[in-house]
């Protein structure tokens, strides 16, 4: 993408009505506009980062065998009214009557009606057990929207939802939504933390909140120092076995939200003690919906059970914000190579002239046919500004052609990350980069 033919309005110093990092710097590059208090709109940039996440959820739900399905964000309130759940609701839900004055709700999550779902069409234990998931808007009318993405009233999530036969049926496909979420933020790049989260009235020890570090968290979280040194994954089992010793080997490892920390447990370990952000939590709630909603299969014996369920979040645009909390510096963002908006951003240092331009645009077509995402500032501007923009946007990689190095057929290869560069051929700089592409 030629930069001089996209859209991206970049600002050079930080909105004061931003509080936080990712607030600050989602603006300044041109990410989002917000609409109204906690709702906003994605900018081209924001949205391919937002595209970027969403696919690679996808990829990895559809590696664990959960299914897609997609719900309205509108939902009838007598579904509400079944489970229990419309009078209890605060006034964080959004209620709406029609032109028919029939009750609806602008859904804040979706247990009810993937169990309507259900209910009318799995009636058999031969059919179960069964993971369902989508990635809708939701909207929570929170009393004080704040902090951009981080606080909002209207958000993207990944939710999913379980339903077995039996207790021990539903701790298995806990089990393997927990290892998918490990795999899941690995891939996105960033380190979340499973840890122990209040499972409210139906207790036991399925509840688990993904927790990434970040010195602008929302609250205190500890955790043994081996989260954030290891990798958890090393030596992880494929779907198909008894994930239950790995499930049980990890979360043996002590990590703890504040609510749930206990100081006498952690007296002689190395334990870190941190901020951090909630970006997805899994939780068993057996059959809070199921039975008042009459969500039931016949067993073997011929007798009528509800279904054990569960149900698996992620904060899919709250991910945007806290991958940036997690990963910047002064100058703007730093993304991880599987998220960022373009791998590469190709910097023309003197627009207009012959030869630079030559090799800048081969280059360019270069990385099309290769299929690397590069995003071409082709603008007349002054250098400083070029890789002002480049530093706040934040992509991988830059590659820089100035008139000293084209003379040599060379070009400037910048880590940001670490800022190293390195001088290349065309030749060189081409494969770099088509090597090290994500493959999303």
């Amino acid at each position: 993408m030629k930069r001089s033919e996209y859209f991206i309005s970049t600002l050079m110093s930080d909105p004061a009505e931003a509080q936080i990092v990712s607030h600050k710097l989602m603006l300044r590059a041109g990410m989002i506009q917000q609409m109204s208090a906690g709702i906003y709109s994605w900018l081209p940039l924001g949205l391919r980062v937002l595209q970027n996440i969403q696919s690679i959820i996808r990829k990895e739900q559809e590696n664990a065998g959960s299914i897609e399905v997609l719900m309205p964000t509108l939902q009838s309130a007598d579904l509400w009214r079944e489970s229990g759940r419309y009078d209890d609701y605060g006034k964080e839900m959004l209620r709406i009557t029609d032109r028919q004055n029939r009750e609806m709700l602008y859904g804040p999550t979706n247990e009810e009606m993937i169990t309507d779902i259900v209910r009318t069409h799995i009636h058999s234990y031969r059919e179960v057990p069964k993971n369902f998931w989508h990635m809708q808007w939701k909207f929570r009318d929170e009393i004080r929207p704040r902090f951009g993405l981080m606080r909002g009233r209207e958000f993207l999530m990944k939710d999913g939802y379980s339903f077995d036969l039996t207790y021990d049926d539903a701790k298995r496909s806990y089990y393997k939504m927990f290892l998918s979420y490990l795999r899941t933020f690995a891939a996105l790049g960033v380190r979340a933390i499973p840890m122990r989260a209040d499972s409210g009235p139906i207790g036991g020890e399925m509840s688990h909140e993904f927790i990434v570090l970040a010195e602008t968290g929302e609250s205190q979280v500890f955790c043994d120092k081996s989260w954030v040194e290891e990798d958890a994954l090393q030596d992880a089992p494929h779907y198909n076995e008894d994930l239950e010793p790995f499930f049980k080997k990890l979360t043996a490892r002590y990590s703890a939200t504040e609510e749930k920390h206990d100081p006498d447990m952690v007296k002689n370990l190395d334990l870190v003690s941190a901020r951090g952000i909630e970006v997805g939590h899994i939780f068993y709630f057996g059959t809070k919906y199921s039975q008042p909603m009459k969500a039931s299969v016949t067993h073997p014996d011929g007798t009528e059970h509800p279904l054990e369920m569960g149900s698996y979040g992620i904060g899919v645009s709250r991910l945007v914000a806290a991958i940036i909390e997690a990963s910047h510096d002064d100058k703007g963002i730093i993304w991880p190579a599987s998220v960022a908006p373009f791998f590469a951003i190709l910097i023309n240092l003197k627009n207009g002239d012959t030869d630079t331009d030559a090799l800048a645009n081969s280059l360019y077509l270069a990385c099309q046919e290769k299929n690397i995402s590069v995003l071409y500032d082709d603008r007349d501007e002054r250098a400083g500004v070029k890789f002002a923009d480049a530093d706040l946007i934040g992509s991988p990689w830059q590659v820089i052609v100035s008139p000293r190095n084209c003379a040599m057929q060379k070009v400037e290869l910048k880590n940001r990350t670490n800022s190293e560069t390195h001088l290349l051929s065309v030749e060189e700089v081409l494969a770099f980069l088509a090597d090290k592409k994500p493959v999303i």
